[in-house]
């Protein structure tokens, strides 16, 4: 049988799945089913205890994140209010506001003004903003801790099997800016993956 995208099964709670199916209905922002599959596998798998999100949208991913581990918790960050107090409602109606940390702002700023280490970053913000984290995350990451970008691909368009359009050549050319830099940094193993809108995984393996 050939595989498509539509036999994924989201192996998330029930309500999350649900919200999920409306904010799609509504065009709001939601990773695809199998990219959020994959990053619940990343985090089974790392259990991370201090996770960052850049990009917090209705904090759906987020809640899924802290759902699969009681004990983690989350940093996230969101740039737009009426998202951000969406998020921080579905948080508190999932009984998750005391570990989700919700911070409102451009995440250029809020980075920088960060300190400690974190286990994981999902990196799910303005994609063309991607490269310009860069260094703030990898400060901010721990070794041995992972860096999970999401949208990489985009349409097809990154990685040239669908022509990009014209008005889409700018955020195209940064995310391409964005993988070569994963790719070739030294510091990080990067494995990009055409799962959703394509992922970019990297491990940091040493501190410099």
């Amino acid at each position: 049988m050939e595989y498509t995208a539509s036999l994924v099964r989201l192996k998330t709670d029930a309500r999350i799945a649900a919200m999920r199916e409306s904010a799609k209905d509504r065009r709001d922002p939601v990773c695809a089913d199998e990219t959020l599959n994959y990053l619940l596998y990343t985090v089974k798998s790392l259990r991370p205890r201090r996770i960052l999100e850049i990009g917090t949208a209705e904090g759906l991913s987020g809640a899924a994140m802290l759902s699969a581990l009681p004990d983690a918790v989350l940093t996230t960050v969101e740039i737009d209010e009426a998202l951000y107090l969406r998020a921080k409602k579905n948080f508190e109606e999932f009984g998750l506001s005391s570990r989700a940390h919700c911070i409102l702002g451009d995440a250029a700023d809020v980075l920088n003004a960060l300190d400690g280490t974190f286990d994981l970053v999902f990196l799910d913000g303005p994609k063309a903003q991607y490269l310009k984290y860069l260094p703030d995350i990898k400060r901010l990451l721990r070794e041995g801790g992972v860096l999970f970008a999401d949208d990489v691909l985009l349409y097809g368009w990154v990685s040239g099997k669908v022509p990009v359009p014209q008005k889409r050549h700018s955020i195209v050319a940064k995310l391409r800016e964005y993988l070569d830099a994963v790719s070739r940094d030294e510091e990080l193993i990067t494995s990009v993956l055409d799962i959703g809108e394509g992922v970019a995984v990297s491990v940091k393996v040493s501190s410099k």
